[in-house]
């Protein structure tokens, strides 16, 4: 048994000023979704929105692979999304999403062995899709077939298969993108990661 890691979030600190809401133009706007009666839109999409277009067609892509009702479960896809975000080192994604996970299944037990460097203490599903997410993330050509069959030897169909595929490639741009455009401040580092475990 061990005691469960209790994550706090973290914030991000972009390196270029971010739109700000009363300067928006309104293809800005548009593209943040923003109504007169917003109070909060998060740096990290007031930062995109500098190039309106970029951030409106990433919006309308992120949501429609991690929030579409239907094939892969969402803890599954916020399962995927953790996996990636260990492997490229993004901390400030893992939190969100690992803390996403818990709470989607009213349980840190994942979350926690993750943090604590015990995949192996995973269920069989969780394994497979944690697997399979730390092999596409760290060198996508090393996913194979037999990665698939795994997926499918845990109960996945295809659509869910595609789903997931889908959750972890967008985090390998959405990562990348966290990274050159700010920083997280410090307050959980990830565990000493190794890809494929």
């Amino acid at each position: 048994m061990i005691s469960s890691v209790r994550l706090k979030p973290l914030t991000w600190h972009p390196h270029i000023a971010p739109v700000e809401l009363s300067a928006a133009t309104p293809e800005q706007l548009d593209a943040m979704k923003v109504t007169p009666s917003a109070k909060k839109v998060s740096e990290y999409v007031r930062t995109l929105a500098h190039d309106p277009e970029s951030c409106l067609a990433r919006t309308v892509l992120f949501n429609a692979i991690m929030y579409v009702e239907g094939g892969l479960p969402r803890p599954d896809r916020e399962l995927g999304a953790l996996g990636a975000s260990m492997v490229n080192g993004c901390r400030y994604c893992a939190v969100v999403h690992a803390r996403q996970h818990a709470h989607l299944t009213k349980s840190d037990a994942l979350v926690t062995a993750l943090y604590l460097g015990k995949p192996e203490m995973l269920g069989e599903r969780d394994a497979a899709i944690y697997h399979f997410a730390s092999r596409l993330s760290a060198t996508p050509s090393q996913a194979t077939q037999d990665d698939i069959a795994t997926l499918r030897a845990v109960g996945m169909d295809d659509i869910e298969i595609i789903d997931l595929i889908h959750a972890i490639a967008i985090f390998g741009w959405a990562n990348r993108l966290m990274h050159v455009l700010g920083h997280a401040q410090s307050a959980t580092s990830l565990p000493n990661h190794q890809p494929g475990t």
